[in-house]
């Protein structure tokens, strides 16, 4: 079945209670080869593991914005020979990278927001890669931010990275999933995960972003802490949530 005629709306209403596996199979189904999934180092682990199940040659994808902590690297190679599978890296454009580094210096995100730095570290190269492909995989979930992404459905039209001549398709099996489900499958399958989980860091990011949260803080408070919470987005995701405020 091509996009034009991948009904994502009906398909969405049907499938909004439906197991994060029969989501992904319904993805690949559709979209086979011309399905990625986005890997973040983070706890998105479980819809690639999934996923590969699903499917072994499942096509996955990483950012390396240059900024991530050590061990976020290291747990992306785990997770390459764990599954023994190609994880493509993304990296950012170093014509537009290194200007911006030489006007505003390495830090410039605690004076004046993260969104300029964002754009050129992790959307840009995101939006190359995915004007290439049909449809992606997140691992967003509704109870990561009440603010911005309690709404966020099973799949939907990607907002953000559509173009008049490629109409991208989103699939967020993980929507409906809890943080402690998310850990359940993670504890009962025996799959790897980011040994910063361990030292209080929920939501990881880039390490100049990112820092661990206290007991009863949600966990997208550790991210981007100098902010307001309702900017706590890095611009991946922006076009569906603006969409549903």
């Amino acid at each position: 079945m091509t996009n034009s005629t991948f009904d994502v709306e009906t398909l969405a209403t049907t499938y909004s209670d439906k197991s994060p596996r029969d989501i992904l199979k319904l993805a690949f189904e559709h979209f086979n080869d011309d399905l990625w999934v986005s890997f973040s180092g983070a706890e998105d682990v479980v819809a690639l593991d999934m996923a590969w199940r699903i499917n072994k040659k499942v096509n996955v994808f990483c950012l390396d914005t240059g900024r991530l902590h050590p061990e976020t690297y290291q747990f992306i190679e785990e997770v390459r020979d764990f599954y023994s599978i190609n994880i493509e890296i993304l990296s950012p454009d170093y014509q537009k990278l290194e200007p911006f580094i030489k006007e505003k210096g390495l830090f410039s995100f605690y004076k004046d927001g993260h969104s300029e730095c964002c754009g050129i570290r992790k959307v840009e190269p995101l939006r190359r890669k995915l004007s290439t492909i049909g449809a992606w995989v997140t691992g967003q979930r509704r109870d990561q931010s009440p603010g911005t992404r309690s709404h966020v459905p099973v799949m939907e039209k990607d907002m953000t990275f559509s173009t008049p001549t490629n109409q991208l398709y989103k699939f967020n099996p993980l929507a409906n999933m809890s943080s402690k489900e998310v850990w359940d499958y993670i504890r009962m399958m025996e799959i790897p995960y980011n040994s910063l989980h361990t030292k209080g860091f929920i939501s990881i990011g880039c390490e100049p972003c990112t820092r661990p949260v206290l007991p009863n803080q949600h966990e997208r408070e550790g991210r981007w802490w100098w902010e307001e919470g309702t900017q706590k987005e890095c611009g991946l995701h922006a076009g569906n949530l603006i969409a549903k405020e």
